[in-house]
């Protein structure tokens, strides 16, 4: 036997032609994130700015928490090892080669940060990550403080990272990787407009358990269409 198989493709009607539609990849690369120092993202409530070394002890306050390192692939850290983590984090600020990331501190006005009451708190980080610029892909990933959690900032940052993202950065599809047993993160994706793509079983070893990785998607035209 030859190994080679009939394989029946089934294709949703249309779909190539709208797929052809929106053209080759067009990222928009490089880009240097650093003009969002002075120009900031800005939501209803929050600030969405470079992550810099010096957030460090805000973002020790929730990289220690065990509930929050669950779902995430972070291991254990001590204060040094989270400074260390912050300061290497914050270093990326230019966008141009596969794996290449940026990080928004997502600060919140008027609560003082945990090491110097004369500046705003960062109670969470947001990621883009270059999945592939061959292709036009882009990744997505946050994390929020837990004594934040439940008042509709996750989405409101993943939200307008996601649109700069799109509006920005041009790429042709955006997506994310969860812990399958992260619901919060699943229903966040969810209401950004993401579908559920996939599930990897049993993907990582991570406390001592073998973990599924749950795979989250958006194509530009559908982002474009949900927006209006």
């Amino acid at each position: 036997m030859s190994g080679e198989r009939d394989i029946a493709y089934v294709v949703e009607p249309g779909r190539i032609a709208t797929a052809t539609a929106d053209g080759p990849p067009a990222v928009r690369f490089p880009y240097d994130a650093s003009a969002l120092v002075a120009e900031p993202l800005r939501t209803e409530r929050l600030v969405l700015r470079p992550l810099e070394a010096s957030d460090a002890a805000d973002v020790y306050e929730y990289q220690r928490l065990p509930e929050v390192i669950r779902y995430l692939p972070w291991p254990e850290r001590d204060r040094a090892e989270g400074y260390e983590h912050t300061a290497k984090r914050a270093a990326g600020r230019a966008l141009a080669a596969d794996g290449d990331s940026v990080f928004f501190a997502a600060v919140l006005p008027g609560t003082p940060a945990t090491d110097d009451p004369t500046r705003d708190r960062v109670i969470g980080d947001f990621m883009i990550r270059v999945s592939s610029v061959r292709h036009a892909q882009l990744e997505l990933g946050w994390v929020l403080h837990p004594e934040f959690q439940g008042r509709g900032f996750a989405r409101e940052a993943a939200q307008a990272v996601l649109d700069f993202t799109f509006e920005t950065l041009n790429p042709h599809r955006v997506q994310a990787f969860l812990d399958a047993r992260n619901g919060a993160s699943a229903a966040l994706c969810e209401r950004l407009g993401m579908r559920r793509e996939a599930t990897i079983l049993e993907e990582e070893y991570n406390d001592g358990e073998w973990q599924d990785t749950a795979i989250y998607g958006v194509l530009r035209r559908e982002w474009a269409a949900a927006r209006g």
